[in-house]
């Protein structure tokens, strides 16, 4: 039996015994797979990133990494066409993400007129953990231990980089693995 089987009759087993606690993107064997809401409410399947390279990192606007927005928008001035840039505001690191989806989008605009995609406020660790990042950590054996830490997806839906929080969206070794055709 295929591990894609086994841990689709897992998530159904534990869903019986613990009701909807446990999502059907648990279940999801791939990247594109998932289908999240953006910080409007906008439902986007992750389909839609086939054949892209793919930075995924959590966000935090009162953190001391938070400058690293603007790195990010400059990536994806540079690199939109080739790149997309995923941003998951979560509250899990010393509470510094407080606001509000609406205000997320707002300090996000104003402060560094972000145009990559943000998503509504998850967790990224912990018990209520999206499903999203629990599929990243069990990919790549890595997960959050602060605000700005970065996944890279490739083109294939594999992640093939995890980068703490002190390395900066524009470092050569995210950029090499984002430009890989």
């Amino acid at each position: 039996m295929s591990l894609g089987i086994l841990v689709l009759i897992a998530v159904f087993m534990l869903s019986s015994l613990f009701g909807s606690n446990v999502s059907a993107q648990d279940g999801a064997a791939s990247f594109y797979d998932f289908k999240m809401n953006s910080l409007s409410g906008e439902e986007i399947d992750f389909s839609k990133y086939k054949g892209k390279n793919v930075l995924v990192v959590n966000t935090a606007s009162k953190c001391g990494y938070t400058y690293q927005y603007a790195d990010l928008e400059k990536l994806h001035d540079q690199l939109g066409d080739k790149v997309e840039i995923l941003g998951f505001p979560a509250n899990n690191f010393l509470w510094q993400e407080p606001g509000t989806n609406e205000e997320i989008a707002a300090f996000c605009e104003k402060n560094y007129g972000v145009e990559f995609q943000m998503f509504e406020k998850i967790s990224v660790k912990g018990k209520d953990k999206h499903p999203l990042y629990r599929w990243l950590e069990a990919k790549s054996g890595k997960s959050p231990s602060w605000n700005f830490n970065k996944y890279v997806i490739n083109k294939n839906g594999e992640v093939v980089g995890f980068f703490p929080a002190k390395i900066s969206p524009l470092d050569d070794d995210i950029l090499s693995l984002l430009r890989e055709e």
